[in-house]
């Protein structure tokens, strides 16, 4: 929005102007919570905002002069930002003209000679007043103090600007006075009015009665800004109708030609050229001056003509970018249009060589958007991602219009703050933990790692084991976890008998607000040690006694006696078992097999074989250390099982050489060998 007020110059401090909020619909409670601020180009601040209020009050009286010079209009511009939201408000002050300067003329008193042969109706050019207040508080009109011989008359040039002249009303007689002493008097139109007086002094000449006449009244000229030293402006030239010195024209500039203006440019006295002399530091398009022709003759006559040069504007001025308010760091979670910045450029060229435009790389989630005059808005145009990208060097390039155009670059350093828009990320899928049983208590078993890409609170991650229970008991029973570092601990030994695997879940958690989290699952695998002997399972043996096997008294070779049978509860090769046999009565009566634990006779039974037998069997694993067991296991040669089994306790004495089965043997081997003898020698004697 824009709104304008008016002010008179020199207004006393503290004057009221306005209510800035009321004007602007805006709370004036909310001004100061908005970081109101006013931005303005001059180097004074002329007025001033109560922040309670929003009253709008002068700071620094106005001097219109001083501050705008001879410009018709005197504008003070001013922009008023608020934050929260961004707006931008143009103010204009007016700043009026009061009649406070008397007219001035450039001399303390000017000097004029007249030949006093000339006629009635002579006219000789006096001075301007300058006033430097505008309009109808600016000079209005001249007076000249009653004297018979003059008058004073106002002549208009070509352009319409308004003059005085002195004209002759009768003639002059220099051997009665010499010498006419007048007073002209300049008046404004200001109530009051105020005025300024230059004595005039006339000396009556004898000769020269033809002062030097101008070609035109109103020179033209234009140059560019830029041209150097010595270029030419133009040629004046004005006639002298007299002869000899009194016809030779000098030329110079006015004595009311400002200083400022005969330091630029310099004039030729001879040929009326006009060059330039130095820098055309100006900030007006169009300049004024004065050229004065005088004759040679001992009482000179001249003439004025003026000389206007229009100052044709050339690109040498590069735009300006001023960074008015900048918001950084900006949230990553900034939704696009967000204003970041407010940027105003200028380019003090006129025309189109002031005209700007202004981009940006396009290769960044950022874009330019006019805003008031001369003032664009950098905001962003896609999602931002700190973890990509935290920061950028945003360089805004402004460019003019001109030929060749100019440009000016500037680079605006914004960070993006971390938001919590990332939760925690495990390096991998599941975690797999091999721990041995009989693991000592409070044990490492395993780190878990888990990373989070934001900042700070946002990014530091603790762990946690969730619920779940593990063979009926809880999880925390068995485990410990340092909620800092992801390290789990055992709290338990573990026993690869009664648990072989289990699995839970670790959350991982940041400290962001609201907290993100990830979980993931750990299996945890238990792998065997030899910690169990093995176990026989048959043959057993009751309250310590010897396991006993009947064997027939006859059996053949590779009877199966018994078959060792054990088992043993590790795994793998702890588990592994092999038999042997360490102890037997009669070494070449058995053989075990190692992997079968098969127990078999080596030989048939003969009768002179023990009838009780005792060997001792062992039972290995392959762990490292193995570990063993030992069975022991009685063997009774008989046919029958007998009614009540021996001790074998001892290891087994002979049987006698003759007891009543061996002489039951020895009486039926005899007979039965008799009656064969018998027989054959039967059939011997009935072949014969």
């Amino acid at each position: 929005g824009q709104i304008v007020y008016s002010i008179a110059e020199e207004t006393e401090r503290g004057a009221s102007v306005g209510n800035i909020a009321k004007d602007l619909g805006i709370d004036a409670a909310t001004l100061s919570a908005r970081k109101f601020r006013m931005i303005t180009g001059s180097s004074k601040q002329y007025f001033n905002i109560n922040a309670s209020t929003g009253a709008l009050s002068v700071n620094e009286p106005i001097d219109r002069e001083q501050l705008c010079e001879l410009k018709s209009v005197c504008l003070l511009n001013y922009e008023l930002v608020l934050e929260n939201p961004l707006e931008l408000y143009r103010m204009e002050f007016k700043v009026l003209d009061i009649n406070d300067n008397s007219p001035s003329f450039p001399l303390s008193e000017y000097h004029i000679n007249i030949p006093e042969f000339l006629s009635p109706g002579a006219r000789f050019t006096l001075p301007n007043a300058q006033d430097l207040d505008e309009g109808a508080n600016s000079v209005q009109n001249y007076t000249l103090s009653p004297d018979e011989h003059f008058y004073l008359e106002m002549q208009i040039r070509g352009d319409g600007s308004k003059y005085p002249e002195l004209v002759l009303k009768k003639a002059l007689d220099r051997e009665q006075q010499a010498t006419h002493r007048l007073v002209l008097t300049a008046k404004d139109g200001g109530k009051p009015p105020k005025s300024g007086d230059v004595p005039v002094i006339v000396t009556v000449l004898d000769t020269n009665d033809n002062a030097p006449e101008f070609e035109h009244s109103v020179y033209r000229a234009s140059i560019l800004e830029n041209s150097p030293t010595g270029t030419l402006v133009i040629q004046v030239h004005a006639t002298d109708l007299d002869e000899g010195p009194n016809g030779e024209v000098r030329y110079s500039f006015s004595n009311t030609t400002s200083a400022d203006l005969q330091r630029m440019f310099s004039i030729h006295p001879h040929t009326g050229e006009v060059t330039v002399n130095g820098v055309l530091a100006v900030q007006r398009p169009l300049l004024e001056m004065l050229i004065e022709a005088r004759d040679n003759g001992a009482f000179g006559m001249s003439s004025t003509a003026k000389l206007l040069v229009e100052i044709t504007d050339v690109n040498n001025h590069g735009p300006e970018i001023t960074i008015t308010s900048l918001s950084s760091p900006i949230p990553e979670d900034a939704v696009p249009g967000t204003v970041i910045a407010l940027l105003s450029i200028l380019d003090k060229d006129p025309g189109e060589n002031g005209k700007v435009t202004c981009q940006i790389s396009e290769n960044l989630p950022f874009q330019l958007k006019p805003s008031l005059q001369n003032y664009y808005s950098l905001v962003t145009s896609e999602l931002l991602d700190r973890e990509l990208i935290s920061e950028y060097n945003i360089t805004i390039t402004a460019m003019d219009l001109g030929s060749p155009p100019l440009t000016t670059q500037k680079t605006v350093w914004v960070q993006i703050s971390d938001v919590n828009d990332n939760p925690p990320v495990f390096s991998a899928d599941a975690f797999d933990v091999f721990v041995e049983e009989n693991n000592p208590l409070g044990a490492f078993l395993y780190q878990v790692s888990a990373s989070d890409p934001d900042m700070g609170e946002n990014g530091r991650v603790s762990y946690m084991l969730r619920n779940s229970t593990v063979a009926g008991s809880a999880l925390t029973s068995f485990l410990s976890m340092n909620l800092a570092n992801g390290s789990i601990y055992a709290k338990r030994a573990f026993d690869f008998e009664q648990l072989r695997s289990f699995h839970f879940q670790v959350e991982a958690k940041d400290n962001g607000s609201p907290a993100l989290s990830a979980a993931i699952t750990v299996n945890v695998y238990i792998s065997d040690q030899n910690d169990n002997a093995p176990a026989i399972l048959y043959p057993t043996s009751q309250n310590g006694s010897v396991a006993v096997e009947v064997v027939p008294r006859l059996a053949d070779e590779d009877y199966l006696v018994t078959k060792v049978v054990a088992d043993d509860e590790d795994n793998a090769q702890n588990a592994w078992l092999s038999y042997h046999l360490t102890h037997s009565s009669d070494s070449t009566l058995f053989q075990l097999s190692p992997h079968t634990g098969e127990l078999r006779t080596t030989r048939s039974m003969r009768s002179t074989d023990f009838l009780k037998h005792k060997v001792v069997v062992v039972v290995r694993d392959h762990g490292d250390p193995p570990l063993s067991s030992t069975v022991t296991v009685g063997i009774l040669l008989a046919d029958t099982l007998p009614q009540a089994l021996p001790d074998f306790d001892d290891s087994g004495e002979p049987p006698p050489l003759l007891n009543a089965t061996n002489i039951y043997l020895i009486v039926s081997l005899a007979c039965v060998s008799f009656i064969f003898v018998v027989f054959i020698f039967f059939l011997a004697i009935v072949r014969l």
